[in-house]
């Protein structure tokens, strides 16, 4: 399945090269002409090819955040933004937008910088004030329904700023409906080094994530730390959303339905099921930027819009299933 994936990956990408509003103009001019046209060659090298790398490594902390969630809380609902860091990022946003008074999307330099930053400060702040109102990580269902209090009051107080200052709505409408357009080869670098970062470390952790998945006694029976690994798992859980959604907007459904893909498919102990649900969520995000970018050519959809649709089809499919196999 590793294999698989890996192979889908490199499709999806050299597929992602030619899928724009020119199509495979640009790259025909680059392999076709000598010396390659120079505009082509901008529009490729500085546009799509970024715009895909950054999809693939987005969904690829989504995936990856989804499998550390549904492994730490032992439900298999539990998606990245269950903590509350989707309505921090969107309130941290909503503020910095409210002060600049422009589109994050048409800033440039600092002042991107500046949006960006705010959404990954707004999610970690979200999660750090669940841990505090949790009172930590020691008790699953009170961490919980304090990451469901946050997400409400946040969100609350997002809808708040948008009605004080309606003329940041629209540039707010495209931060959380998700979009890749504008990632470029810094935001990738970004993304890149946090995905090794939390990919080896919860990889290390994988035998906690194990003994939870048999129960808090059986864990502890097998002389883990679980309070403060537990922790660990949370903040990288945290890191890899926040850097996601910083970079990509509200992106929906490839955190919840990646694991849930990988489980349908192969049984797997979560040394390689963090694994696999990086790159399926990989694979799953990537399709929908290339299918968001293709269907409405020259323009396109928002991306969040498709996953949140193609990933809300699958598990209504997959509940049907069950039901049907119950009944039967």
């Amino acid at each position: 399945m590793a294999l698989g994936l890996l192979l889908l990956s490199l499709l999806l990408l050299v597929l992602g090269a030619g899928v724009g509003s020119t199509g495979w103009e640009s790259v025909w001019k680059i392999l076709g002409q000598e010396p390659a046209d120079p505009l082509a060659w901008q529009i490729v090298r500085d546009i799509r090819l970024p715009r895909t790398t950054g999809a693939w490594l987005a969904g690829a902390l989504l995936g990856l955040a989804g499998a550390v969630a549904q492994g730490v809380f032992r439900n298999p609902l539990a998606d990245p933004y269950l903590l509350g860091s989707a309505s921090g990022a969107s309130l941290g946003v909503a503020l910095a937008m409210a002060a600049l008074g422009v589109s994050p999307f048409a800033l440039q330099g600092l002042l991107r910088l500046g949006i960006t930053g705010a959404a990954f400060v707004g999610a970690a702040a979200a999660v750090l004030l669940t841990l505090v109102l949790a009172k930590g990580a020691h008790n699953t269902m009170r961490l919980l329904l304090a990451g469901v209090v946050v997400g409400v009051v946040l969100g609350a107080a997002s809808s708040m700023v948008l009605l004080l200052t309606p003329e940041i709505m629209q540039a707010m409408q495209s931060f959380m409906l998700g979009s890749t357009a504008f990632v470029g080869w810094s935001a990738c670098l970004l993304m890149a080094a946090v995905l090794a970062v939390v990919l080896l470390a919860s990889w290390s952790l994988s035998r906690v994530l194990d003994g939870l998945a048999l129960g808090e006694a059986t864990a502890q029976s097998l002389g883990l730390p679980l309070a403060p690994l537990r922790m660990l798992l949370i903040v990288l859980l945290a890191l890899a959303t926040g850097t996601a959604v910083a970079q990509c907007g509200l992106i929906a459904f490839v955190g919840l339905a990646a694991p849930h893909l990988v489980r349908s498919l192969v049984r797997a102990m979560h040394r390689w099921l963090l694994l696999l649900s990086a790159g399926m969520g990989a694979v799953l995000l990537l399709s929908a930027d290339l299918l968001a970018r293709w269907l409405i050519a020259p323009q396109e959809l928002p991306v969040g819009v498709l996953t949140a649709v193609l990933g809300g089809s699958y598990l209504l499919w997959l509940m049907h299933r069950r039901n049907v196999q119950e009944i039967s």
